[in-house]
C-alpha cells in the first residue's frame, strides 16, 4: 500500500472537508495524488476556487497539489487509502451524535475494496471505531475486517487560529488494526509530519490518547473557573493571583474563560458518555464540565447585578459584546459560549445588545443562534464585554472604548488583558 501511494497508483481519499480535512488534504496532496470528499457541494465549489471556508488557510496552500475535490461519492471509488475527518459533535443531551461519522463510514463502505484501508480522525470514545464503524463497513462492503481490509485512528490535533503549531509540526498519533496496518499507516502519515508519529499499540489507546487531551485541558481551565468565582467573593482579581503562583516552576498556567468550541467543549462527555454505559458516573469531569458550561450565565448574572447597582433598569440597559466566535481570532462559531451570555442576559429583560464580530458569519449567527451582527456602534453602551480577544481588539487604547461608553460604564473583560489599562471605566474580568 504505501510503495504504491508514494507511487501515485493508489489515492489517498479525505473524507469531510472541513477545518482538519482541508489541511490534510492538501498536505498529502503535495506528496501523493489526493481526492477531497464533501457531501456540501458550496463548500466543494468555494475550495476548488481555492477558498477555505474555515477561513485558515490562503489560496497559495492550494498551489502545486495533486488533488481532486468532489461531492459525489462514486469519485472516491478510485482510492486506496480512505482518511475519515468529519465532525463528531454532541446533542442537546450532551450525548455523542455519531450521525455524520456513521453516515461517511456508509460513503465509504460502499466502495470500499478488498486490500483498503480507512484511517478515522474525528475524536471518539474508546472503542467507537471497532464497534460502530467498522461493522457499517463490513456491511456496506460485504467484507471481513482485517482479513479484507484495514482500520486505523490517527487523532485529529489541528488548533484553529495557531499559526505556530501547524500540522506538520504537532506530533501524530496513529494506530492499526494489527501490526501490518499500525505500520502502513505511520509510514504514510509520516510522509506528511514533520514532527514524526507516535504508534499506539492499538485503535483504543489511540482513542483515549485524544479524549484525555482535551479533558485534560477541560478540568484545568474548569479550577480556574470556579477559582475565580471564589476570588470573586474575596474581592482579589484571578489573574493577579495566576501571575503570582506561576512564578513557581511547575504551577499549570492555565485561565478562567468562556469554554466552547467543537473540541474541549464537547470531547469530554464522549468519555463520559462511555463511562456510564460501563456502569460508572465520572464524577470529577462532570463536575468540571459543569462548572465550565455554567460560565456564560455566571458572567452575565455578575453584569446585571453590577448594572443594577448603577441604579439601572433592565429594560433601559443598553450593552455591547466584542466577540461571537468560540475563541479568538478563527470565524468558528460552534458551541460558542458567548451566545450564554446573551441568553442570560436576555432573560432579564436586557434587549439593547450588539454584537460584534469581525470573523463571525452572519449567515451562520442567524441560522445557528438567531443573532444578528452589528455592523456600526450604536451607544452609549452601559456595559462592553469583551468576549473574544480578536487581534482587532486586543491593543486598543481606553479612549476607543469610551467613544461608545456611557457615563459609569463597566467594562467586562472576560480574558483580563486589559487589566491596568482601563482607568476611566469600571472595571471587571473573572
Amino acid at each position: 500500500m504505501y510503495e504504491q501511494i508514494v507511487a501515485k497508483e493508489a489515492k489517498i481519499a479525505i473524507i469531510g472537508l472541513g477545518y482538519v480535512g482541508l489541511p490534510i488534504a492538501l498536505e498529502f496532496a503535495k506528496k501523493v495524488s489526493v481526492l477531497g470528499f464533501d457531501i456540501k457541494e458550496d463548500r466543494v465549489e468555494m475550495i476548488r476556487q481555492k477558498n477555505d471556508p474555515s477561513k485558515e488557510l490562503p489560496p497559495s496552500a492550494f498551489e502545486g497539489c495533486d488533488i481532486q475535490f468532489t461531492c459525489d461519492p462514486e469519485q472516491i471509488r478510485d482510492a486506496r487509502f480512505y482518511v475519515v475527518t468529519v465532525p463528531t459533535p454532541i446533542n442537546e443531551h450532551n450525548e455523542p451524535e455519531l450521525a455524520p461519522l456513521l453516515g461517511a463510514s456508509h460513503t465509504v463502505g460502499k466502495v470500499l475494496k478488498e486490500g483498503d484501508y480507512v484511517v478515522f480522525e474525528s475524536t471518539v470514545f474508546p472503542g467507537a471505531t471497532e464497534e460502530e464503524c467498522v461493522p457499517v463497513l463490513e456491511k456496506e462492503s460485504g467484507l471481513q475486517y482485517i482479513r479484507d481490509f484495514k482500520v486505523g485512528f490517527s487523532p485529529e490535533r489541528i488548533n484553529p487560529g495557531d499559526k505556530q503549531h501547524t500540522l506538520v509540526s504537532i506530533q501524530k498519533v496513529t494506530s492499526g488494526c494489527d501490526a501490518e496496518s499500525a505500520d502502513v499507516i505511520a509510514r504514510i502519515y509520516e510522509l506528511i509530519i514533520q514532527a514524526g508519529v507516535h504508534q499506539a499499540s492499538s485503535i483504543k489507546v489511540a482513542e483515549a490518547a485524544k479524549i484525555i487531551e482535551n479533558t485534560q485541558r477541560d478540568l484545568n481551565i474548569a479550577f480556574m473557573n470556579e477559582l475565580s468565582i471564589i476570588f470573586n467573593r474575596m474581592g482579589i482579581n484571578t489573574f493577579e493571583v495566576i501571575e503570582a503562583a506561576s512564578t513557581k516552576w511547575n504551577f499549570l498556567k492555565f485561565y478562567p474563560g468562556l469554554v466552547g468550541g467543537h473540541c474541549i467543549g464537547v470531547d469530554p462527555y464522549y468519555l463520559t458518555y462511555k463511562a456510564k454505559e460501563l456502569g460508572y458516573h465520572a464524577q470529577i469531569i462532570n463536575a468540571g464540565r459543569y462548572v465550565n458550561d455554567s460560565m456564560g450565565r455566571y458572567l452575565a448574572k455578575q453584569v446585571v447585578k453590577k448594572l443594577i447597582n448603577k441604579d439601572k433598569h433592565p429594560r433601559a440597559i443598553r450593552i455591547q459584546i466584542l466577540g461571537a466566535t468560540f475563541k479568538e481570532n478563527v470565524s468558528d462559531i460552534r458551541n460558542s459560549r458567548v451566545v450564554d451570555v446573551i441568553d442570560e442576559l436576555k432573560s432579564y429583560s436586557i434587549d439593547k445588545i450588539d454584537v460584534m464580530d469581525p470573523y463571525a458569519s452572519e449567515k451562520e449567527l442567524k441560522e445557528e443562534y438567531g443573532l444578528e451582527l452589528s455592523h456600526s456602534h450604536d451607544g452609549p453602551y452601559d456595559a462592553i464585554i469583551l468576549a473574544v480577544n480578536h487581534r482587532e481588539y486586543t491593543d486598543l487604547p481606553e479612549e476607543e472604548f469610551l467613544k461608545n461608553a456611557a457615563e459609569d460604564a463597566l467594562f467586562v473583560d472576560v480574558k483580563g488583558i486589559y487589566r491596568d489599562k482601563i482607568r476611566k471605566m469600571d472595571y471587571w474580568s473573572l
